[in-house]
């Protein structure tokens, strides 16, 4: 059996899609690319297709990450184009790489965030994030399926900054991230801050990091942030970057050439 990590995205609108809408719309893709799935076992046989960490229902996304297991061996590139093309705009496939490796949950280590806060002077959240990282600990109440929990959101936070004026970050469908004195749809104030949480138990997410920016430092826009997950992966912890979790993948399918 082969076996193919994917990268996909949730961009634009479709950052509204439930982690079980895109596996619908996975699994119809599948079908209309004539993908040779293999099967599990049992009397009710399910498509070998497994997902590692996805991301909250309503934040956009560039790195997801799923894998599947083929009956037959095809060209993961070739494999990425059909599965695209099946596939709305705005959930792509943008990346495929041959299974060389084991542990590829355990090397999602950490997500970089983008939040964009509009009606937020770049200024006061550069202000908030400054008193955010000077604290020892951040306790954040989030209400579980356990119930009511409080959690330390300092401790998860490896990186926050705010980007520099004027830069455009990156471009997600109809959504364009860019750092400056106002917004150009609402003509308001609009800060982008860069952020990076280690996964740990339990999840620190980025509202819970928005709810510690409120608590220690009144930082409170006055509509909802949008959030964006620009990558997932190894965690450098010298420079505060995440890495690419498929490079052992490629590294091992160029030696094994």
């Amino acid at each position: 059996m082969q076996r193919i990590r994917l990268r996909y995205t949730k961009r634009g609108r479709l950052r509204f899609t439930s982690h079980r809408d895109f596996q619908r719309a996975f699994e119809r893709a599948l079908r209309r690319s004539a993908v040779p799935m293999a099967y599990s076992a049992g009397f009710t046989p399910h498509p070998k297709v497994s997902y590692a960490n996805a991301a909250p229902t309503g934040t956009a996304s560039e790195a997801e990450y799923l894998e599947i297991g083929l009956a037959a061996a095809r060209d993961p590139e070739a494999l990425r184009r059909q599965l695209d093309e099946s596939l709305p705009p705005g959930l792509d496939i943008t990346d495929a790489v041959e299974v060389r490796t084991s542990n590829f949950v355990e090397r999602l280590e950490a997500s970089e965030w983008l939040l964009r806060l509009p009606g937020v002077e770049p200024a006061e959240a550069e202000r908030a994030a400054g008193v955010f990282l000077a604290a020892e600990a951040v306790e954040v109440q989030r209400m579980t399926k356990n119930g009511l929990r409080t959690f330390d959101a300092r401790a998860a936070v490896a990186a926050m900054e705010l980007l520099p004026e004027g830069s455009v970050q990156v471009g997600i469908g109809d959504d364009t991230l860019t750092q400056g004195a106002d917004d150009v749809r609402t003509a308001a104030p609009c800060a982008i801050l860069r952020l990076v949480v280690r996964h740990a138990t339990p999840a620190v997410r980025p509202d819970d990091v928005l709810s510690g920016l409120r608590s220690t430092a009144d930082l409170a826009p006055p509509v909802p942030a949008e959030v964006t997950r620009l990558a997932q992966g190894p965690l450098d912890e010298q420079t505060g970057t995440v890495t690419d979790p498929l490079a052992l993948d490629r590294a091992a399918a160029e030696v094994g050439r």
